[in-house]
């Protein structure tokens, strides 16, 4: 009969987590822990300290700031950088430029965070202090950085340089807990891995370049979520005030988390940025492509402007296709609208003897002001500035296209205002209700 493995201890789990840590520092000389400014690694911050003060023992903290985060988990970091000063020897406080995924898009799937070449555009100023390690100041022997590089890769790489510099076994605190999915719980009941004398809440690090073996333990690996808040109650412990900002947004304990605004989950993702902090998400949707053009996932109005610009790499027809997709994840409607509308204007071009594979990137911009001929340019501009007639390809109003526009009306009402309107067609076509009456929006 097949039998669960037993994980959890029987003891308490404050009373369990402690025993881990004092086994931790009895048995290795070097010691850091992965914190984000999240709960759950806060928690284990703060009791790893407690444990070093009373065994008189120092330690060491990585956090890999994305630039794309809230301002209150930033105040955080610097919070718990503060409160265990006397306990953290090096506090690496990583602002690189590394790859995530960007789920907006998938013509740039990926984006750089703290990319110099965008400096500009970057959500927040970069932190100045000691602690900071950058492109300009990377340690000397840190050879195997290179810009770009994968967050796995990097947590790697990192373990296995701090395991060389410290010369001898070390250890690397992770504030997973098995609660909170099935890979997580996996990662702890693994039979097949290599753990630290036997303990579960250990992993061997597979590690071939390192002179000396490297794990990783979870001392609240067996913690629930009210576990989390009990400890921080309890122990007067400090907290990050975004989770209480989610709290007042309806969000229970259980689905508080620390998205990143263009992971696979985009939408809740930036929606909750949106919601937490403005001022943030205002900069979080000029930050990335495929999110700052018009504001797609909470743009003030449909019809408004959509403010883009084109990537170097793109051509403009990758940059037209890369704009209808990124509007059909927040208004599909819309987005076919275009779509019909373009794939006629092709057409048109065809039977006048410009087939789709010789139609220009661009071409001189008289010509195109003038309408004198087609390049993807023009639809491009034309789906940036949101046309709906899209009279810049040359079309006029059309009865399908007003009673398009009363559809979209009924389904996105609170989304289309009347100072958006761009002529006295669209004017009327949004004034007037089903019964062909004016009213006011």
């Amino acid at each position: 009969m097949f039998q669960i493995p037993k994980v959890y201890s029987p003891k308490n789990v404050l009373t369990a987590a402690r025993e881990r840590f004092n086994l931790v520092f009895s048995n290795f000389d070097s010691i850091y822990l992965c914190v984000s400014g999240g709960k759950d690694s806060s928690v284990m911050l703060q009791l790893c300290a407690d444990i070093a003060r009373q065994q008189n023992r120092i330690f060491s903290v990585l956090f890999i700031d994305l630039e794309a985060q809230y301002e209150a988990t930033i105040q955080h970091i610097e919070e718990l950088r503060r409160i265990t000063a006397d306990v953290v020897e090096n506090f690496y406080w990583c602002c690189l430029p590394f790859s995530l995924r960007n789920a907006v898009s998938v013509i740039q799937p990926t984006w750089i965070c703290w990319d110099r070449l965008e400096r500009n555009k970057w959500v927040r100023d970069m932190p100045v202090h000691d602690c900071v390690i950058n492109e300009d100041n990377l340690p000397e022997d840190w050879t195997w950085f290179y810009k770009g590089m994968e967050f796995e890769e990097f947590t790697s790489r990192f373990s296995v340089w701090f395991q060389k510099i410290h010369r001898g076994p070390a250890a690397a605190g992770i504030a997973i807990r098995s609660d909170e999915s099935l890979h997580r719980f996996n990662t702890i009941i693994n039979k097949t891995k290599d753990t630290y004398l036997g303990y579960v809440w250990t992993t061997k690090l597979r590690a071939p370049d390192s002179p000396s073996p490297i794990y990783n333990f979870y001392p609240i690996y067996d913690w629930k979520t009210e576990d989390i808040w009990g400890a921080v109650s309890q122990l007067n412990l400090a907290s990050n005030d975004i989770y209480e900002l989610m709290y007042k947004n309806g969000l229970s304990i259980h689905q508080q988390r620390l998205c990143q605004p263009y992971g696979d989950d985009q939408r809740s993702g930036l929606d909750q940025f949106r919601a937490l902090e403005p001022e943030t998400w205002e900069r979080v949707v000029s930050r990335v492509h495929g999110v700052n053009f018009g504001n797609i996932y909470a743009r003030s109005s449909l019809l408004g402007n959509m403010k883009s610009e084109k990537p170097a790499a793109m051509t403009w027809q990758q940059y037209s296709v890369f704009l209808l997709e990124s509007l059909g994840i927040y208004a599909p409607e819309l987005r076919d609208h275009y779509y019909r509308k373009i794939k006629s204007f092709l057409r048109w071009w065809s039977f006048h003897g410009i087939q789709l594979a010789s139609i220009p990137d661009e071409a001189d911009r008289k010509l195109e002001a003038r309408k004198k001929l087609p390049t993807w340019r023009r639809v491009a501009r034309a789906i940036e500035k949101n046309d709906f007639w899209l009279r810049r390809l040359s079309f006029a109003p059309t009865k399908s296209d007003v009673q398009h526009l009363k559809q979209l009306r009924q389904k996105y009402r609170n989304l289309i205002y009347l100072e958006d309107a761009q002529d006295k067609y669209m004017r009327r076509a949004i004034t007037e209700d089903h019964y062909g009456n004016n009213s006011v929006l």
